[in-house]
């Protein structure tokens, strides 16, 4: 084989290689909740939620928002809709507040209207309804 014909099979396999390389990339997903910063992460059965609040750190009987993402894992539906509660399982009851959810797009959102009244172990809820049924998603948070 001449040296012309090597380098030009030689290139023909290095564009081939980059071809296959960025098409493996192009399908694949974004990280869930790609973009927000400091986040925290939980995940039940079906979906993976990821989220930060603002403020950070939470302080107690001061109102704050959470902005998130919430991904379907391999096999699950998409979420058709998310609701955003927290409750306090040792006493019992929940918040005295009723958040309301916004569609921010790209399967992020926002609650907005949350409050932690007092002290103590709170889970925050995340809602999920996908598929003709819902799921909750789970995060403990404790405020002292």
């Amino acid at each position: 084989m001449t040296a012309l014909r090597a380098a030009v099979c030689r290139s023909a396999v290095i564009g081939v290689a980059a071809s296959l390389s960025s098409l493996a990339t192009a399908g694949e997903p974004t990280a869930c909740g790609a973009g927000l910063t400091g986040a925290a992460r939980t995940e039940s059965a079906r979906y993976t939620v990821v989220y930060r609040t603002r403020p950070d750190p939470l302080k107690i009987s001061q109102h704050f928002a959470i902005e998130f993402a919430v991904c379907a894992k391999p096999g699950a539906p998409a979420p058709e809709s998310v609701q955003v509660d927290a409750r306090m399982p040792e006493h019992g009851h929940g918040m005295s507040y009723k958040p309301a959810v916004r569609v921010l797009g790209k399967g992020r959102y926002q609650a907005d209207g949350l409050m932690f009244h007092m002290p103590g172990r709170w889970e925050l809820v995340f809602d999920v309804r996908g598929g003709g049924s819902s799921e909750q998603v789970l995060s403990p948070i404790t405020l002292r």
